[in-house]
């Protein structure tokens, strides 16, 4: 916790330095107009892209929202039960804690980040409450943590509303290549975390 409070604090001091210095730079160089109509651009371009957003953000969240109060999330639970287990062994008796990775896990292969994230702190809040060192986070939450970093994503709806916001004739094209890049993360990431944590408990024993 410290170590977070303390990086937190070096970004509030890093940040305002960098706009600062950036600002200083373009007047010598007399390109303070430059600036100003980027920000303006930007602004607009924010905008743009917020709305774009929101009617994707909005039927995700709803279709999730449904499949949270129907039996389908069950059943989603049951089929992804044998790979949950292997990925967080430690949580095979927490139904609760299997329901909310399951609807993460589902949230990021369709893509929705947005709709991901509130589903990932319920979560965490979940596996929080079983952890016995509030302090540090137990074995799960780092796999799950690892598992949202490096997500499997087969269709990337978000970043193909985003090519197709910026008038991409084929906002498709990516889905080739982005199941690759998030498969090969996902799986050597998994791997990573399953060896550190065997490594960690064994320095436990000791």
């Amino acid at each position: 916790m410290r170590k977070i409070k303390g990086n937190e604090k070096m970004l509030n001091i890093l940040w305002p330095i960098f706009i600062l210095i950036s600002f200083i730079y373009a007047f010598c160089a007399g390109n303070i107009d430059n600036v100003n109509k980027s920000i303006f651009e930007s602004a607009e371009s924010c905008v743009t892209l917020t709305l774009t957003f929101l009617g994707t953000i909005c039927l995700w969240n709803g279709i999730m929202q449904i499949a949270r109060e129907t039996t389908f999330i069950k059943k989603l639970t049951k089929i992804l039960n044998p790979l949950i287990n292997f990925l967080f062994p430690d949580i095979k008796n927490n139904e609760e804690a299997k329901r909310n990775i399951s609807m993460n896990m589902v949230a990021n292969i369709l893509g929705l980040g947005n709709a991901a994230t509130p589903l990932g702190i319920n979560a965490m809040k979940t596996l929080q409450k079983e952890n016995l060192n509030k302090e540090t986070i137990t074995n799960s939450m780092a796999m799950f943590i690892v598992i949202n970093t490096a997500s499997i994503q087969i269709i990337p709806t978000t970043v193909i509303a985003i090519r197709a916001s910026l008038n991409s004739k084929e906002p498709t094209k990516i889905l080739f290549p982005v199941w690759i890049a998030t498969i090969c993360a996902a799986i050597s990431a998994i791997i990573a975390t399953k060896i550190f944590i065997k490594m960690n408990n064994k320095k436990g024993e000791k």
